[in-house]
């Protein structure tokens, strides 16, 4: 599978937490929404389209030390509420395409916001290989 048809295919399913998706689906769309949220973070700063952004001293030993929050940026944030459920939905999809449950997903991203060890288990999830010919979550893809 192609980029573009990764892409393609997970903006159409929006939604959709059945069946599979190879791990070419799964990378591409990864990548995608990577490289765009990159783009996008370094647009909002060229354009100061961030919300929140402070700049503050904090005093230690005596010294003043200014620490600056850039807030959030404007078009990454749109960006990425656009991405986070067709991102969610491939994956799932992704779990299934190697015969796991998509329960496991959600508790990758649990771990995630618990420890952090969750983006190992995403890792380890993502990279597992399909299952050949048909499993319980449907007919292999092409």
């Amino acid at each position: 599978m192609s980029l573009g048809q990764a892409i393609s295919t997970c903006f159409r399913k929006y939604a959709t937490f059945s069946g599979r998706a190879r791990r070419s689906e799964f990378w591409w769309f990864f990548l995608f929404v990577y490289v765009v949220g990159l783009i996008l973070v370094w647009v909002d700063g060229l354009l100061g389209l961030q919300v929140g952004a402070s700049t503050q001293e904090v005093m230690i030993n005596d010294t003043a030390v200014p620490l600056v929050s850039s807030g959030f940026g404007v078009l990454s944030s749109i960006f990425g509420l656009a991405t986070l459920i067709p991102g969610i939905a491939v994956f799932v999809r992704r779990v299934h395409d190697s015969n796991k449950s998509g329960w496991l997903a959600l508790l990758s991203y649990v771990l995630i916001l618990a420890c952090g060890i969750g983006l190992i288990l995403q890792l380890i999830l993502g990279l597992l290989k399909s299952t050949p010919g048909d499993n319980k979550y449907g007919p292999e893809t092409a």
